[in-house]
């Protein structure tokens, strides 16, 4: 998994609330589970003018020119901001999948669905939660310079803009520093791998019968 330190970089400002992980990534494209190529059809349906499915090429379709993400001011954006229950709907780790794809590393929205909000941290996405406010003052900064870059610093847990506005955020100490080092479920398992042979070692010895 990819660490998170420092992001800086340009704002997508995704202005809805309630943004269901369906519209994220829809449930045709639950069929692949690669965890990537799913960047192409990221808010598929918001996206694109035309139906689209895993056998037809992203390439070939008619893109939604009034779709905030295929304004020209916005392309490269790495932050994405929205508002309220992001990511609500069904528990699909694809909606995460289609994020990164798409070249994003954080989200900041005033709250989340509790699957989604987790799902990130296992894939190396950090999810910031702000007030209503903060997040209000982040969009009406965007909307005057859409080029504007906005600081992500996880170690010192404060989303900064150019004007020095500078908002804190709270991060449970495990996620914060699991985020840091690159560390998934897997890896931090894999950081206890002597225990676990040690154990299992003593195991083999009191109990044989079990491994025969």
């Amino acid at each position: 998994m990819r660490a998170f330190n420092v992001v800086s970089g340009k704002v997508l400002p995704l202005d809805r609330a309630n943004v269901d992980t369906d519209a994220i990534i829809p449930k045709q494209y639950l069929k692949s589970i690669r965890k990537t190529g799913f960047g192409p059809f990221l808010f598929d349906d918001w996206r694109y003018l035309d139906a689209g499915t895993l056998d037809i090429d992203p390439v070939t379709r008619r893109p939604n020119p009034e779709f905030v993400l295929n304004r020209p001011e916005h392309a490269g954006a790495r932050i994405l901001v929205a508002q309220e229950n992001f990511g609500c709907g069904s528990s699909r780790e694809h909606a995460v999948w289609a994020l990164d794809g798409a070249g994003f590393r954080c989200v900041i929205a005033p709250s989340y669905a509790d699957i989604f909000f987790s799902n990130c941290f296992k894939n190396g996405m950090l999810p910031v939660v702000l007030k209503q406010a903060e997040v209000s003052a982040i969009l009406e900064t965007v909307r005057r310079d859409p080029a504007v870059q906005v600081t992500v610093d996880l170690p010192a847990q404060q989303v900064r803009l150019p004007s020095g506005e500078t908002y804190g955020f709270q991060i449970e100490a495990g996620r914060k520093r699991d985020l840091i080092e690159g560390l998934d479920e897997i890896g931090v398992t894999l950081q206890k791998a002597d225990s676990i042979r040690a154990y299992e070692s003593r195991r083999r010895e009191s109990a044989p019968w079990l491994f025969q």
